[in-house]
């Protein structure tokens, strides 16, 4: 746990990337194989991310984030994407996966589908985007975590248009909506006016609530 400490502290939001310094794909990998082992509300994992090495792309999408350079200067560029909503058929696609990938049908858990689908169906799309969202969320934690324990730079984003992203990476086709993106490399000190300043987050006392 030590360890994860000290990445943690060690690792910041990098407002200058190196872009002469590439992610090697091994570490690529494990950080992207980390995403995928990501807890999700019912495992119904509903979200996806693209790994975007065009720098044609990329340069577009720095059009519609602000200008920011970490976009197109960091090593690969990741972008969460949600489903636009939690369907009848992605339920049935999930759990099917789960029985086939088991090997059994579960009564329990065939049940608890049908009560999931009565769920959605009440909560509406607006409300299931959302949830979807927040599952990407996670993964963006997890990425987060990962990359730090690779010793990798990273940056987590919400400052773009997501209209315009899901129009350049053709998300609306895939009936999904992108959320937040994250650049990751290696900081270049020079220019970054954040990389020696101390890290600041609220005392514990003054965070965490023990409930005895």
């Amino acid at each position: 746990m030590s360890d994860v400490i000290n990445h943690l502290n060690w690792r910041y939001a990098t407002k200058k990337f190196d872009p002469s310094k590439k992610l090697d794909e091994e570490k690529l990998n494990r950080i992207l194989e980390a995403i995928r082992l990501t807890p999700t509300s019912s495992g119904l994992q509903p979200f996806e991310v693209f790994v975007v090495k065009n720098d044609g792309l990329r340069a577009k999408i720095r059009e519609v984030a602000w200008g920011q350079s970490q976009v197109t200067d960091a090593s690969h560029l990741l972008v969460f994407a949600a489903w636009d909503n939690i369907t009848p058929a992605r339920i049935d696609a999930a759990f099917d996966y789960t029985n086939e990938v088991r090997g059994f049908i579960n009564e329990g858990w065939e049940a608890y589908r049908k009560q999931l689908h009565g769920i959605v169906a009440a909560r509406g799309d607006a409300a299931n985007f959302d949830a979807a969202a927040r599952q990407a969320y996670i993964g963006l934690g997890v990425a987060l975590v990962a990359a730090a324990a690779e010793g990798v730079d990273s940056t987590p984003m919400e400052g773009f248009d997501p209209a315009a992203v899901d129009q350049i990476l053709g998300l609306k086709e895939r009936n999904l909506r992108s959320v937040v993106i994250l650049p990751l490399g290696y900081r270049q000190p020079e220019g970054d006016w954040l990389v020696n300043l101390k890290k600041v987050r609220r005392p514990r006392e003054k965070f965490v609530t023990e409930l005895v």
